[in-house]
């Protein structure tokens, strides 16, 4: 059903995860693992999440939905996105995807992707 590529990219380091709702710190960090132009998927360790209802649940469902805005200190870049998934998969780690706002241009979405580094290409 997918008609965008997705792109394994080399886990980028995003910190300052907000929720644009409440203006609440929902994690400290967490790694981009995954993209495309129509979004992407990041990993979040339970350690770094801020809310203590998350750390004690094990369960984000209630930030789908929920806009959140992040900051990727290597591309001295914020982002925002909508939540459309939140999970635990295990051992404390959690994949939260997001999908970009419609009003973000898909040629600057599909540049931005084309920037992200594959796995290995860095260092």
């Amino acid at each position: 059903r997918r008609i965008i590529d997705r792109k394994t990219v080399d886990s980028i380091h995003v910190s300052e995860i907000t929720s644009l709702h409440s203006y609440q710190l929902i994690a400290s960090e967490g790694y981009i693992v995954d993209a495309s132009a129509r979004g992407f998927l990041m990993v979040v360790t339970r350690k770094d999440l801020v809310p203590q209802e998350f750390r004690d649940n094990l369960n984000l469902d209630s930030l789908i939905g929920t806009i959140l805005c992040l900051y990727l200190p290597q591309m001295n870049l914020d982002l925002d996105g909508k939540v459309v998934r939140a999970k635990h998969i295990g051992r404390g780690v959690f994949e939260i995807a997001l999908e970009f706002s419609d009003d973000i241009p898909e040629y600057w979405r599909e540049c931005l992707v084309d920037l992200l580094p594959e796995p290995g290409e860095i260092g």
